[in-house]
């Protein structure tokens, strides 16, 4: 991981740059959706980590709502 300090952000950043609530973002580090490091109580995120799920909950629009969506990216037995 690079460890250039702009390249982390806090997730109130996180939260500003993705119109996303913190506690969402909490939710997606927890979930293995983007990357995260805790120091301390605090966490930090790999910027181009949000930047990537944003742009991928962008490109899905609506679909991202789709129940069978996640079949779709992972078939059962694959």
């Amino acid at each position: 991981m690079p460890d250039f300090p702009n390249e982390w952000i806090t997730t109130q950043e996180a939260a500003e740059l993705t119109g996303y609530h913190t506690v969402h973002i909490r939710r997606l580090i927890k979930d293995g959706h983007v990357k995260g490091k805790k120091f301390g109580r605090d966490w930090l995120l790999l910027r181009s980590s949000v930047l990537a799920y944003a742009e991928k909950m962008t490109r899905l629009g609506t679909s991202k709502h789709d129940p069978t969506r996640a079949w779709a990216d992972n078939p059962p037995g694959s």
